[in-house]
């Protein structure tokens, strides 16, 4: 079974399970309890990534504990 990724507590960017630190932000407050997820493409022209203030492409967790 495969390890479950880690969504970061401070930008929600979605990261592989064997990360230490957020490949988005550099944050070290990673979790694997999430809920939801989206990918976002094109963060300048998205009305989501604006609500999750996004500014770079990848995979977000819509609901981080």
């Amino acid at each position: 079974m495969a390890k479950p990724r880690l969504a970061c507590r401070e930008c929600h960017f979605v990261n592989e399970p064997d990360k230490q630190t957020c490949e988005n932000c550099g944050s070290s407050s990673l979790t694997e309890d999430w809920a939801g997820y989206v990918v976002i493409t094109h963060p300048e022209d998205s009305e989501i990534a604006t609500e999750m203030n996004v500014t770079e492409p990848g995979g977000y967790a819509l609901k981080v504990r």
